[in-house]
């Protein structure tokens, strides 16, 4: 097996394997991809190097953003796509591209419907709390409110469906092209290099937030933070793309996360901060407004003594998270600690008492006041009252936002905005919609691009296939 990123095909000497669709990347764009064309009759080979099912989609909170679905409706919520899309915009200050944000936002309410009415993905609302930077009720999530529970439900649809195979355990090596359209991808599996021929090929891989020479290269400022993504997330599929003359947009974005238990690695609910707890540093201090965002947030965390602050709440906070399986897997592994006191919470930690209780009384009064806080956090109304509840926490990576350049179709395109043939993109390979850095990531864009490019990248394939045919 060569080494090269693209292979002619003339250096092809056999096709083990054809296929109508080859999609490379087994997670949630991929799994969203191959259903959707085989349930349109193409014959799909879906690969993946990744056997134990460890990719973004299966740690994200599962949560699928949309505006005008029936769930929506039926909670007396009316909105559009459109109005879904204007806040994605303004989270990100209007830096990606207006007709694929509106494209994506458009295609959300029949995604959600249809993996709920064809592929039994089970879906409900979340009304509970509001993502940040979210103005209405619009999250998607399975009941027990896990990507582990979305992928294995993907994943029993994926088995389910009989125009699909299935080969995990396949490390996709690059592509095959002939004449500068895609015409295949070589995979090896085990010690075998292998070629497969496909008409249409969809690169679902994940991002580059698991290649540290990379995420030095263009996100500096997370170099060294902890890494909370999927590890194949390396960018070999953006790289592929390059190698064909593919543009590149947004390599600077990502998401990352303020709220990753220490010790246990567990991701806590970011319900804890919405529902009105709190964040210190080491020296009892807050240090920004933890509401306008958890990716952003995490980049003010990362600056702050040993990269650790203590998350603050109390009791009806705590049984509100207690809904989500990992806060309580936080219980459970003994990190969540309860005190009486502001000045027993400060002991639990070392903590400087007087300047928490200043911090936390200071909290307290601009919620009895319903004025901004010395952060200028928006109150809440409800100031924190004993028990109170703490957690240590830490900034996290995520995912990487930025990849290869798509348009309307996810088609993959040159820097003049050609079309590559037979060639598309989603999930981490592709670049999202959250603009530059992390300040623009609004809650939900990772699941919405990697599923909706995933949807629409098919949608275009299925009208060439027919047109091929016939």
């Amino acid at each position: 097996m060569t080494d090269a990123l693209i292979i002619p095909a003339e250096a092809v000497r056999s096709w083990e394997y054809e296929a109508d669709v080859a999609v490379v990347g087994a997670g949630g764009c991929g799994m969203v991809a191959a259903l959707s064309a085989a349930e349109l009759g193409a014959q799909v080979l879906l690969i993946d190097r990744d056997r134990k099912g460890a990719c973004n989609t299966a740690r994200s909170g599962g949560m699928i953003p949309a505006g005008g679905t029936r769930f929506q409706r039926a909670a007396g919520i009316a909105e559009s796509p459109e109005d879904f899309a204007l806040e994605i915009l303004a989270k990100n200050g209007g830096q990606s591209p207006r007709d694929l944000t509106f494209a994506l936002c458009r295609r959300a309410p029949e995604l959600v419907h249809w993996l709920e009415d064809r592929q039994r993905v089970r879906l409900e609302l979340v009304t509970d709390f509001r993502s940040p930077g979210h103005t209405e009720y619009r999250m998607h999530a399975p009941p027990e409110r896990t990507g582990a529970a979305l992928f294995a439900m993907l994943r029993e649809a994926v088995h389910r469906e009989a125009n699909i195979q299935l080969a995990l355990g396949a490390n996709g090596q690059g592509l095959v092209a002939a004449g500068g359209a895609v015409v295949g991808v070589s995979v090896e599996s085990g010690s075998a290099g292998e070629f497969v021929r496909a008409r249409k090929v969809i690169l679902a891989l994940n991002g580059f937030g698991g290649n540290p020479p990379l995420v030095v290269q263009h996100i500096p400022e997370m170099a060294g933070v902890l890494y909370f993504g999927g590890e194949e997330s390396t960018g070999e599929g953006i790289r592929w793309g390059q190698a064909l003359g593919a543009a590149t947009a947004f390599m600077d974005a990502y998401q990352a996360h303020a709220s990753v238990a220490q010790p246990g690695g567990t991701l806590v609910s970011y319900a804890v901060i919405m529902q009105g707890g709190i964040q210190v540093n080491r020296l009892g201090r807050r240090f920004a407004d933890e509401t306008l965002g958890y990716s952003e947030h995490a980049v003010g965390l990362a600056r702050q003594p040993d990269r650790i602050a203590v998350e603050i709440f109390d009791q009806p906070i705590y049984e509100q998270a207690l809904q989500f399986p990992d806060f309580r897997a936080c219980v459970e592994q003994g990190v969540v600690k309860r005190a009486q006191t502001v000045a027993e919470l400060a002991g639990l930690f070392g903590l400087p008492a007087a300047e928490l209780e200043r911090t936390v009384e200071g909290y307290n009064a601009a919620n009895r006041t319903l004025a901004p806080d010395e952060v200028g956090r928006r109150p809440s109304g409800r100031p924190l009252t004993p028990p109170l509840y703490t957690v240590p926490v830490t900034a996290a990576l995520i995912h990487t936002q930025g990849g290869l350049v798509v348009n309307q179709h996810a088609q993959v395109v040159t820097p003049e905005g050609s079309p590559i043939p037979n060639l598309y993109a989603g999930g981490g390979v592709a670049a999202g919609v959250s603009g530059h850095g992390p300040a623009g990531y609004l809650s939900g864009n990772g699941l919405l691009a990697a599923l909706g490019y995933g949807r629409i990248a098919v949608k275009h394939c299925a009208r060439a296939l027919a047109r091929e045919h016939s």
